[in-house]
């Protein structure tokens, strides 16, 4: 399969396998074809989407010992990054937004929510000081206010909101700083414990809420882990992100804080290969969830450094605070990506170093703890991957018309021409006659 992207395709997928410590030979198995120019967006999203799920696919024939290829067709990538899009429950379409969880007009900008989770509901409403709970009555509430004001009062009463951010503006800020500094995922092995001896299928004990986490033990179920996911019994996973994502695992609640509970949980921690958790940096360490031997996958949407790093966060929100928003529609009119695009592509990249974690801990041993964050993938996939600027296929001459902006010719060849031999002249102030040595 090969769509004729050619080189431009390998990019994305050799820089993750790099940053993931792979075999640089083994990018050779990946074939690419499908239905080309989907997912359109300013920022280069099916390069995202495509590399992420093309190293997820060579983790998985690596920790095989399969030959391969792995086979990266668009149309099912593009499919797939949008998948509670297409979910249907019994001919019902899911919710994927709440009425509350959307953009707003500040009195000086614009704020977008996520309000998604009952509890979020409740604590952005607090902050607001608003009964009703209407789009009406948070609208009015947010336009009377400044949007990083009403940012800091949602994150103080344990909701979700972020001020729109220009690129520039995420750049200067703290956490933005922290973000550019750090790699795209960092991969560490943590002591000399031996190499695990493992019958039957792959253990993973799921901690993880929404898509991103989701999505990587939604993959390694597909390649044959028994899937364990466990979560709050007062706080279940929304039935339509649940329908969407929990394919292939098995879900069970339990109260960590119930001492009966807890054993349970620690003995299935005890037996358990994989450990793959997607709360804020921190927030589970009381559980002691370390263990000799583990791979431990720990997702978050801010990263561990910084003042954000204890925040809660999702894609839409992680775009609005980047600056992707602006990119893609404007200050005065902030747009989007056309999928959950760092939910999506951070799962498969998760799923991917998890396997890779597994394949290098068969060979040499040591506990692994792998961490990855949404804003480091939006960093990457605006920062990194590399992106169409018109600017490179343009040039420039002066001629009798002036200056001249104008695109290069596509055709090229080695030995040929690089450009034209002279601009556009006058209308009608040419010579009626042929040019002579």
């Amino acid at each position: 399969m090969d769509n004729g992207m050619g080189n431009t395709v390998r990019t994305g997928t050799e820089l993750l396998w790099s940053a993931l410590g792979g075999d640089p030979a083994l990018v050779d198995r990946v074939e690419y074809g499908g239905t080309s120019g989907l997912l359109p967006a300013r920022l280069p999203v099916m390069d995202l989407a495509r590399a992420t799920v093309a190293v997820a696919g060579l983790a998985a024939v690596e920790r095989a010992g399969l030959p391969g290829p792995v086979r990266v067709d668009d149309g099912a990538v593009a499919t797939a990054f949008v998948s509670e899009r297409h979910l249907r429950v019994d001919g019902r379409a899911p919710v994927n937004f709440a009425p509350l969880s959307r953009f707003w007009r500040a009195a000086d900008g614009w704020i977008r929510t996520h309000a998604n989770y009952p509890h979020h509901r409740a604590a952005l409403l607090t902050a607001l000081d608003v009964s009703s709970g209407s789009v009406e009555a948070v609208e009015a509430a947010i336009g009377a206010r400044r949007a990083v004001d009403v940012e800091t009062a949602v994150y103080a009463a344990g909701g979700l909101a972020v001020a729109l951010r220009t690129p520039a503006e995420w750049a200067a800020h703290e956490q933005g700083r922290g973000v550019a500094a750090l790699p795209l995922l960092t991969r560490e092995r943590l002591d000399e414990a031996p190499p695990r001896r493992r019958t039957g299928p792959l253990r993973v004990l799921d901690l993880t809420r929404v898509i991103a986490g989701p999505v990587a033990t939604r993959t390694l179920a597909l390649l044959g882990a028994d899937v364990l996911r466990i979560d709050p019994p007062g706080n279940p996973e929304l039935p339509d992100q649940h329908a969407d994502t929990d394919v292939g695992k098995r879900t069970a609640a339990l109260d960590l804080d119930r001492p009966s509970d807890r054993r349970t949980f620690d003995e299935l921690l005890d037996a358990a290969d994989v450990l793959v958790t997607g709360y804020r940096p921190g927030a589970l360490d009381r559980f002691g969830l370390h263990r000799p031997g583990l791979v431990t996958a720990r997702l978050s949407a801010w990263g561990d450094h910084g003042p954000w790093r204890e925040r809660r966060g999702f894609d839409s929100l992680v775009q609005v605070a980047t600056g992707i928003a602006v990119t893609e529609g404007s200050a005065e009119e902030p747009g989007a990506l056309p999928a959950q695009a760092l939910d999506h592509g951070t799962g498969y990249l998760l799923a991917a170093a998890v396997l890779r974690s597994l394949t290098e801990q068969d060979r040499e041993g040591g506990t692994r703890l792998v961490r990855l964050a949404l804003a480091q993938t939006g960093h990457w996939l605006t920062h990194t991957l590399p992106r169409y600027e018109p600017e490179r296929y343009l040039a420039e001459s002066e001629g009798p018309l002036g200056r001249l902006r104008h695109a290069l010719s596509p055709v090229a060849y080695e030995g040929g021409p690089t450009g034209w031999s002279r601009p556009p002249g006058v209308p009608g102030g040419d010579a009626a006659a042929w040019v002579t040595a």
